[in-house]
């Protein structure tokens, strides 16, 4: 009986973030569909801090970084949505008192993901591409990169520190709501500091330790951050106990 009342919360908690995540997915394709529309634009974009001009190899290379920047353009305008979504997901878990911090959170949610964009635009980009077109040069070769690869480079840096500055307020949140603790954060910090070095493997192109240190550092910096927001601001077990005694008269009244 316990394993069947334990599964039932479960399941709920299950579909319900199955249909945020459709939510968010049918954003991202009406978005996309927008910006593949302005695909040479973006790409134009994209390349300003290489003088030179892009070149393709394959065919089909040129179409597939028109996708890859499309869904770039179409995560970022999705922001709202995504962060309204995991709001709704963790919102019955909070207090009515913290209910009302959803317009602060979400700016403050919108404003950590353009800053890790602006970041990584102006900080990390710029410094992985001077330093391995420069070491190319020094060795007297001559720059000629295709546009595929180079929008890969730069599409899964901008996502990845864009989600990555956001970290210390997920954390946060989900301390407040209950699901974890500072504790439990400070535990398994060994453990996020491998998943931090694996996803940057991953996700760099060229899996470099120069360009690994750049992305792994940072997020590192950033779950230290968020140990520190689910410290300050996670909820005490009074809070917790508070949050149950409304649960169960909630549930006492409708029935």
């Amino acid at each position: 009986m316990a394993m069947t009342a334990f599964a039932h919360p479960l399941q709920r908690h299950i579909h319900e973030l199955k249909r945020r995540l459709l939510i968010v997915g049918a954003s991202i394709m009406v978005w996309f569909a927008v910006a593949f529309a302005f695909s040479s634009e973006l790409i134009a974009w994209f390349k300003r801090p290489f003088q030179d001009d892009l070149i393709f190899y394959a065919p089909a290379e040129a179409l597939f970084a028109s996708i890859k920047i499309s869904f770039l353009a179409a995560v970022v305008a999705s922001i709202p949505v995504i962060l309204h979504q995991f709001w709704k997901f963790i919102e019955p878990a909070l207090l009515k008192r913290e209910r009302r911090w959803a317009i602060p959170l979400f700016f403050l949610g919108l404003g950590c993901f353009v800053l890790g964009l602006v970041f990584c635009n102006l900080v990390i980009l710029p410094l992985v591409i001077h330093f391995f077109v420069t070491f190319g040069m020094d060795r007297s070769l001559a720059p000629e990169l295709a546009v595929g690869l180079y929008v890969d480079f730069n599409v899964k840096f901008l996502l990845a520190f864009g989600f990555a500055f956001e970290i210390p307020l997920a954390l946060t949140l989900l301390a407040r709501a209950g699901f974890i603790t500072a504790e439990w954060l400070a535990r398994y910090r060994k453990h996020a500091a491998m998943i931090a070095l694996i996803v940057s493997a991953v996700i760099t192109p060229d899996a470099t330790l120069f360009t690994m240190l750049l992305m792994a550092v940072p997020l590192m910096v950033l779950y230290e951050i968020g140990i520190w927001g689910a410290k300050i601001f996670g909820r005490s077990r009074m809070s917790h106990e508070e949050n149950d005694a409304q649960q169960t008269a909630s549930q006492r009244a409708a029935g």
